[in-house]
């Protein structure tokens, strides 16, 4: 019987570190936790470190690893991390195999370069990291031979139809949505949206932020991002299609029209177990699809009237140099601006679209450049966010 894969899971707290943990647990003969962070949730991570008797704890948040250290949850032998140095030293951590990329956001970056650079296979949720840099991400996997394994749903399930292919078959691929919170509701009406209103996805349990993105569409825009980067494509050979029921996860188009699917109920545990165990395979760890119960299966193009954040992404994608890294910043600070309510949910498009018009756009040179874009792109989106009236549309 061959070794158990040693896992590190940094985002152990959330929804995907809790869809990752299961996997782990159905499969325990092949899979071992031995690594664990977080942004901040020391109780949380202290339960997580007891059931799994992990000896290595990282917090992202420099203090709550000083308040960890202060409380007799940890076992005497835990070696705490805190702060993102801490963090790029526990991604790197030498007994761990494969490293769990599920922080949101642009802390996922540094973790992701210093687990590439200690020789680490990388399962990645985290859409941030190749939207902000990817084309420095993957010259260092390259350079150092480390496989990037695509966590998410859609570009998991792109990764498995393409094992069937050959090079230069392929036509396009097709991304799927949900379509998220709103889908449903009249344009209008989404000037009058709240926080909890969006945070009621209809299909997927997933984190605040990652919500609110699916109900903009933003999310879809920085997976058309995020697939460039992993599969190697144009923004022409990348598709976004409407798909309602959530099963069929994404699809690949060849030339000479034939279709490949993905099909799995609407759980992350699916595509998580593919890249934790691949390139095995193992029982499930939820049941699949019962195909003899009834079903629909629809189809439909994005309404981009209604989503003009998947438009925002793709012009930033076509205009390349630091637009993706300044459309995922402006992004993140429009969302986190919603949530707190002090901006309407219209707003978050039109911030993202003013940033994008003010931000030069040089070829990046090295990571720093990246930076600071980013740096300015948020301080341009913060800018305009606190110039809006709560809830209401930006009118200059």
């Amino acid at each position: 019987m061959s070794p158990r894969k040693r896992i590190l899971l940094l985002g152990a707290t959330g929804s995907i570190g809790a869809s990752t943990l299961q996997v782990i647990d159905a499969h325990p003969d092949k899979l071992e936790l031995v690594g664990i962070a977080a942004r901040r949730n020391t109780d949380a991570l202290a339960a997580i470190a007891r059931k799994y008797r992990v000896r290595d704890v990282g917090f992202f948040a420099a203090e709550a690893a000083s308040e960890a250290s202060s409380q007799n949850r940890y076992p005497p032998s835990t070696r705490l991390y805190g702060g993102i140095d801490g963090i790029e030293e526990l991604a790197a951590l030498p007994e761990a195999d494969l490293v769990v990329i599920a922080v949101v956001g642009t802390a996922g970056l540094r973790p992701t370069l210093a687990a590439i650079r200690a020789g680490k296979t990388i399962a990645l949720a985290n859409k941030e990291t190749l939207v902000l840099a990817g084309d420095f991400v993957t010259r260092a996997a390259t350079a150092a031979g480390v496989t990037i394994l695509p966590l998410d749903s859609e570009h998991n399930a792109i990764f498995q139809c393409l094992q069937a292919s050959a090079p230069g078959d392929l036509r396009r691929i097709l991304l799927t949505a949900s379509g998220g919170s709103f889908r449903d509701r009249s344009l209008e009406s989404l000037h009058r949206v709240t926080p909890e209103e969006a945070l009621k996805h209809p299909n997927w349990s997933m984190g605040a932020k990652v919500t609110v993105d699916s109900a903009t569409m933003a999310n879809k825009g920085l997976e058309v991002i995020e697939a460039r980067w992993l599969f190697g494509l144009p923004s022409a050979a990348i598709d976004v299609v409407i798909h309602r029921q959530s099963i069929v996860h994404s699809m690949v188009e060849f030339i000479d029209g034939s279709v490949l699917a993905q099909l799995a109920p609407p759980s992350m545990t699916f595509a998580i177990q593919h890249s934790l165990l691949y390139p095995e395979r193992a029982s499930p760890t939820l049941p699949g699809i019962d195909f003899t119960a009834a079903m629909r299966l629809d189809f439909e193009p994005p309404d981009h009237t209604r989503f003009p954040c998947l438009t925002l992404a793709r012009e930033a994608l076509e205009a390349a140099g630091v637009m993706p890294a300044a459309f995922n910043a402006a992004n993140e600070v429009a969302v986190a601006a919603f949530l707190e309510e002090r901006i309407g949910f219209l707003e978050i498009p039109s911030i993202i679209s003013r940033t994008l018009e003010k931000m030069p756009n040089p070829e990046p040179k090295c990571l720093d450049d990246v930076l600071e874009a980013d740096r300015i792109a948020r301080s341009l989106a913060s800018h305009r966010a606190a110039r809006s009236t709560s809830r209401r549309p930006l009118n200059d």
